[in-house]
């Protein structure tokens, strides 16, 4: 009885890899996306400022805006591990002056995650099904 052996563990490693990486690029856009939508729009620069990056097999998303923190843990007495507890005093983009004790955060990251786990779970799934037919 004569048969042939042919390896094809190389292409099936790629095909998965392939498919790895494509699902990390469509579950991350799918939670900066959804990051977006939960963030409070004032002027808009902290809810544009979410995005994803694709490390190897793992998708980084957040926020680099310097206002994404306050946003997701809050502020002063609002603050989700305890802030500043006296009031204090700040000029707008307009040149008027508040007094505020802190904002609350939002959770907006962390909402989006929760949100959209299943989500990304099925893409996972669907895309490694589709790489290994």
């Amino acid at each position: 009885m004569d048969f042939e052996v042919t390896d094809n563990s190389a292409k099936v490693a790629s095909a998965i890899e392939g498919a790895i990486e494509a699902a990390l690029h469509e579950a991350g856009g799918e939670f900066a996306a959804q990051a977006q939508r939960n963030a409070r729009v004032d002027t808009g620069d902290t809810k544009k400022s979410y995005e994803y990056h694709v490390d190897g097999n793992a998708v980084h998303v957040g926020s680099n805006a310097e206002n994404a923190i306050w946003e997701e843990f809050g502020t002063g007495i609002h603050a989700e591990k305890g802030g500043r507890n006296t009031p204090w005093a700040y000029k707008d983009r307009r040149g008027e002056w508040h007094t505020t004790r802190g904002k609350r955060g939002t959770r907006a990251l962390t909402k989006a995650m929760q949100a959209k786990a299943a989500v990304a779970r099925r893409i996972v799934e669907a895309k490694l099904k589709g790489a290994i037919k």
